[in-house]
């Protein structure tokens, strides 16, 4: 058997944040004293330079390498980017809050680094297996920060949780990929959508595969029935985590879902297609109707979450419609919009938690956010700009999301299922603008100044602009989605 060597130039990213992590490690033991300022200047800097890194080898080719197991393209090289900035936006977010509890530990941006390494395996799988190390390495990565908090039972329950129903989820996707295997006789995504276009594929064994694969994306897109885990690992979680939960991880399992599906089997599409359907309408229903009993903004938005995941499936169940692909590009880059979308916008809402948050002090209730106008008119403001996008009111980049997905469902056809969502849009309208009103026209309780570091202050501005100037000039984000989809597909 000939060892041939891979090329190493397409995962030159992946190499350096995984030489990183390594580097950080070593450099906090030997350096206790400044072990939690270095940690986090050294993870920033892995983050910024990673980004170069992928801008600088990104060819636009479809590149593959390492026996066909990594794939390069320009859909990967965006959500690299895109993750890259995510994480970075939210260690420095969340690292005031870490210090105000003492829990600002080196080991906390190590799990950062090893988090973000799985979800760049994950971006560029080609194969069952290194999508399924890349998907552990992230989780267990999340299920360490959720319990970093050792002092709080809370968090110790939500790691728990996390913990035990991602192994099932994780045995779950596990299981349908040995039925995918067994029944077209290959791991690797193009090689199941080879057999399966010849008909060479054992359909009944690879229809229930595709459930369970289904399944266990269903679990990381945290969609219903699979939601259980979603409010409550965010309301135990320390904010910083669920911010980091909340966010880049969605990116990773919306890349996930196209590589399985869409780059494995498409030729299923109208299977697969209904199951998601399935998930879609449950998601958005239960999503829209138990946020509005929350009195928790972090629960508020943990439901709000799974809904906005319901819409990133509407996306993709939209691609093929009997048989005609015509549509797969249009759908597929709706989707991909809208998990972008949501990813600025839920950076700014638990950007504002954490904001409004202290020193032995938990901003987590909706009446914590009581006269918020008084106390900072400008933080108000920012935070009414990301509650209106999220409720997809004009002209906010929530809204071009939401209406770019409802176009492509209803060119798909499904005329009710657009209906059926705009009519949910409308009712989860109601807990978005009931934050809006307890900030404008409620009576502080709480008269404290808010006080955060000034780059914390200047980016969670910047963050809740880009808000209102991406839903005013949406179409540069939606070209760069849709070129991406077209040069990998």
């Amino acid at each position: 058997m000939n060892f041939v060597i891979p090329d190493f130039y397409p995962a030159a990213a992946e190499i350096f944040v995984a030489v990183m992590a390594l580097i950080v490690m070593m450099a906090t033991t030997f350096a206790r004293r400044i072990a939690r300022g270095l940690a986090y200047y050294l993870t920033q800097a892995t983050l910024v330079a990673a980004a170069f890194i992928t801008i600088g080898t990104m060819d636009g080719e479809v590149t593959l390498t390492f026996s066909n197991m990594f794939i390069s393209d320009l859909m990967g090289d965006f959500l690299k980017v895109m993750i890259y900035f995510t994480v970075a936006i939210a260690l420095l977010y969340g690292r005031g809050y870490l210090a105000d509890r003492n829990i600002d530990r080196p080991e906390y941006y190590l799990l950062t680094l090893l988090m973000t390494l799985g979800m760049m395996v994950m971006v560029t799988s080609n194969h069952m297996l290194s999508l399924y190390i890349g998907l552990e390495m992230m989780s267990l990565s999340l299920y360490g920060m959720v319990a970093f908090d050792r002092e709080s039972a809370r968090s110790t329950e939500a790691a728990m949780k996390y913990f035990v129903l991602g192994a099932l989820a994780s045995g779950l996707l596990l299981y349908g990929m040995s039925m995918v295997y067994g029944a077209t006789g290959s791991l690797e995504f193009s090689g199941i959508a080879q057999s399966i276009y010849h008909q060479a594929a054992n359909k009944t064994v690879l229809l229930f595969g595709v459930v369970f694969l289904v399944s266990g994306i269903a679990f990381k897109l945290g969609v219903v029935p699979f939601h259980m885990w979603v409010p409550d690992v965010y309301q135990g979680a320390p904010t910083a985590v669920t911010l980091m939960i909340s966010s880049a991880p969605k990116l990773a399992a919306f890349a996930m879902t196209m590589r399985l599906l869409v780059y494995g089997l498409f030729e299923l599409a109208e299977q697969w297609q209904s199951m998601l359907m399935f998930l879609a309408v449950l998601s958005i229903i239960l999503g829209n109707f138990a946020a509005i009993a929350q009195s928790s903004i972090k629960r508020m938005l943990a439901y709000s979450g799974i809904s906005h995941m319901g819409f990133v499936l509407l996306g993709l169940l939209s691609g093929v419609v009997e048989g005609d692909r015509h549509f797969a590009l249009n759908a597929y880059s709706s989707a991909m919009f809208y998990a972008v979308s949501y990813v600025i916008m839920s950076l700014a809402s638990f950007g504002m938690v954490i904001l409004l948050s202290r020193a032995g002090f938990e901003a987590e209730n909706i009446d914590d956010f009581k006269g918020l106008n008084k106390r900072s008119s400008w933080f108000a403001a920012m935070m009414m700009v990301v509650m209106f996008s999220m409720a997809g009111i004009p002209f906010f980049i929530g809204f071009f999301a939401k209406l770019a997905v409802l176009q492509a469902v209803v060119a798909a056809g499904y005329v009710w299922l657009a209906v059926l969502a705009v009519m949910m849009s409308v009712i989860g309208a109601y807990y978005y603008l009931r934050v809006v009103k307890v900030m404008y026209f409620d009576e502080p309780t709480d008269s404290a100044p808010i006080r955060a570091p000034a780059e914390v202050r200047v980016m969670l501005s910047a963050n809740g602009l880009a808000i209102a100037v991406l839903g005013l000039l949406p179409q540069g984000l939606m070209s760069v989605c849709a070129y991406a989809l077209l040069a990998s597909l």
